[in-house]
């Protein structure tokens, strides 16, 4: 039978567009996200992306029944930085049978192209500040929160239908309750970090997040400029990143290092909720929202989902001292691993610093392109 692609725009469209990798990754790791939470970051009108992006939403159908989705978008603000005409895709499931991908991957294609793109990136959900790659490795271990999981035919699909690596993002695992696992080197780096530079560290507030937020983009635009892929955060985006860390803000991972009251760095790390989110299969009813608040106390893993310094304050040991901070952080709780991660593989010093922890890439997730 003939694959057709359609949008995906009507709530009974978008409630199969969010169903397929349910029925796609059933009785594998991945892990089923909230429908809730999916549905309100698909809407144009609440995500925060849509004040500098837009995007169309596809599925493939084969005799009526959905067998594939993408989404083909543009982030007028990652182009506006990189002075370039980039598209990008994401949102990328499909059943095993290559016309399907590229019949998806050729909607998407013409969608950017029809758009003025000269150059496809992907996946990405919607932007590198969410989900983004296909799993390449670490098929076999849960995704932690805010981790996709593909079975390995995604990546052999995708490079045999003509996608080129992009890059490769890095996830690296730290037996956090284990401090003996760090280098001397990290230790020592830390205490200069506090006795010679007179730096400090102090966690975040529920009332200073907001505020935190924009010292959060202070660091983040500052350390990432120079990084592959690197979106500036806009005011709606920190507001909106503000209200979704409410949700799994814990204070002792919300991290401000300073110098006489200057931001200097910011490590923001959180429970990891995928692990009650696999009991409440993507739902909040009956039970699930009670899972949900208690998911502190039946976890034991979490996520460094952004560590950065101000380039003029690398040469301090400041990371050095926020990893020691996380380490003395996991010993007062009964959490026994972190991951940290994205990391780019070009990302040398934050993958040494992450080595020298005794840490281990545990995932690779690729990013793939292709000229329009």
């Amino acid at each position: 039978m003939a694959i057709e692609i359609g949008t995906a725009r009507n709530r009974r469209e978008i409630g199969e567009f969010l169903d397929l990798p349910y029925r796609l990754h059933a009785g594998t790791p991945w892990v089923p996200q909230l429908k809730l939470e999916r549905r309100l970051f698909l809407n144009r009108r609440l995500n925060a992306y849509f004040s500098h992006g837009e995007a169309e939403y596809f599925v493939a159908r084969r005799d009526g029944r959905v067998v594939g989705r993408i989404t083909a978008q543009i982030d007028f603000a990652y182009n506006r930085f990189h002075q370039s005409r980039t598209g990008m895709f994401g949102f990328l499931e499909f059943e095993d049978d290559p016309a399907i991908l590229a019949a998806l991957l050729e909607t998407a294609e013409n969608w950017l192209r029809a758009r003025g793109c000269t150059e496809m990136l992907g996946p990405m959900d919607f932007s590198l500040n969410e989900e983004g790659g296909i799993l390449i490795e670490g098929f076999e271990l849960e995704p932690l929160i805010r981790q996709n999981w593909h079975p390995p035919r995604y990546q052999q699909a995708c490079e045999a239908a003509g996608l080129e690596k992009a890059m490769d993002l890095l996830s690296w695992d730290l037996s956090i309750d284990d401090r003996a696992q760090m280098k001397p080197i990290i230790e020592k780096l830390a205490e200069r970090c506090r006795s010679k530079y007179g730096i400090t560290v102090r966690k975040m507030t529920r009332r200073s997040l907001r505020a935190d937020m924009d010292r959060f983009a202070d660091v983040y635009n500052s350390a990432w400029s120079e990084n592959w892929g690197f979106v500036p955060y806009s005011k709606k985006d920190l507001d909106a990143y503000a209200l979704d860390l409410q949700l799994v803000f814990s204070p002792e991972w919300f991290m401000v290092a300073e110098k006489d009251g200057e931001t200097i760095a910011m490590a923001i790390t959180v429970m990891d909720a995928n692990q009650v989110q696999r009991r409440m299969g993507g739902k909040l009813l009956p039970l699930g929202w009670w899972r949900f608040l208690r998911r502190n106390r039946t976890t034991d893993r979490l996520r460094v989902g952004f560590l950065g310094v101000k380039p003029e304050w690398q040469h301090t040991g400041v990371a050095a001292l926020l990893y020691v901070e996380h380490f003395e952080a996991a010993a007062r709780t009964p959490l026994k691993h972190g991951e940290a991660g994205f990391i780019l593989e070009t990302n040398h010093a934050m993958n040494s610093g992450l080595e020298a922890m005794n840490g281990r890439v545990v995932k690779k997730y690729r990013v793939y392109r292709r000229a329009l």
